[in-house]
């Protein structure tokens, strides 16, 4: 059986759609149908049901991407390590959040850059958790951060770790509102204070509203700023009150900058994913940067 046709199946079964596994593979699309119908008259069996959006594999297409993916994996991890050019660096693509991909990632991902024949140059760029799984999906980027799992069975997902929120504002509104107020009020006390987020649609703060005080904020955005370390140094500023992680806002809290509203017996937490096309983790590259991540994780949580 010819390992192209067999390459161009699995693509196509892990991505769900012709159109997107041939911008994968390179391919037109029509290259790619053609693979598929030469593949199931080989086999006397179909392997997809083509649908309005899409295939779904049959029951035989099931059976054979289970049987074949690993062994196709396993060349591509033998072509990647050691065949080639060991005077090449390889670039790894990196997508993720700004704020966290420049605060922990990046660095984190530092001590891999080299040419001592294992280390790889970096690509680094910022978005929406739906802008860059969707830029991994079509082969733009290799390894994603994203807060949402992903579906399907292109993409995989493994959790990195969880970030803590936690409700700050500068030390003069906590005067203003008494120290206690938050405490014996709940949101009642902070509805007339200004609020300072990163979108019109106030995603941290309706967030740890409904997570602490099971209800939606009354407040409207007084800074939008698309940026959580702009967010931060408003705050410090004194613009309002804001929803951070803390992992950014550690050094403004221990240098009394800004202060902590409340702290709530169980914080908001947001989960963040290291997501990868499924298959990927056999390119030497890809493999170490996704380790290095998940052994930095284990120091942030």
């Amino acid at each position: 059986m010819d390992l192209a046709l067999l390459r161009t199946f699995v693509t196509v079964h892990r991505a769900g759609s012709f159109t997107r596994a041939a911008a994968l593979l390179g391919l037109s699309q029509p290259a790619v149908t053609s693979q598929i119908r030469t593949l199931e008259r080989q086999l006397g069996r179909p392997l997809f049901l083509r649908q309005a959006r899409g295939v779904t594999p049959t029951t035989i297409g099931d059976e054979l991407a289970h049987r074949a993916a690993p062994h196709l994996d396993a060349l591509v991890e033998i072509a990647e390590s050691g065949l080639g050019d060991e005077s090449s660096l390889r670039t790894l693509y990196l997508a993720g959040p700004p704020e966290f991909t420049a605060e922990r990632a990046l660095p984190a991902l530092t001590e891999l850059i080299g040419d001592d024949g294992q280390g790889f140059a970096l690509r680094a760029s910022f978005g929406t958790a739906e802008e860059s799984l969707d830029g991994l999906a079509c082969g733009h980027h290799d390894l994603a951060i994203s807060t949402a799992r992903p579906r399907g069975a292109l993409l995989t997902a493994t959790p990195l770790c969880d970030e803590e929120h936690v409700l700050v504002a500068a030390p003069r509104w906590v005067e203003q509102i008494g120290s206690d107020a938050v405490r014996l009020k709940g949101a009642q006390a902070l509805e007339h204070l200004p609020v300072v987020e990163v979108h019109e649609s106030l995603p941290f703060v309706s967030r740890y509203w409904a997570s602490v005080f099971d209800c939606r904020p009354t407040a409207t955005g007084t800074v939008i700023v698309p940026d959580l370390r702009a967010v931060l140094a408003c705050a410090v500023a004194g613009a309002g009150l804001a929803v951070l992680p803390r992992y950014l806002c550690t050094s403004a809290l221990k240098h009394g900058t800004v202060v902590t509203l409340i702290d709530p017996a169980v914080p908001p937490l947001r989960t963040y994913f290291l997501v990868v096309r499924t298959g990927t983790l056999a390119m030497p590259h890809v493999a170490r940067a996704h380790e290095r991540l998940q052994q930095a994780a284990a120091a942030w949580c």
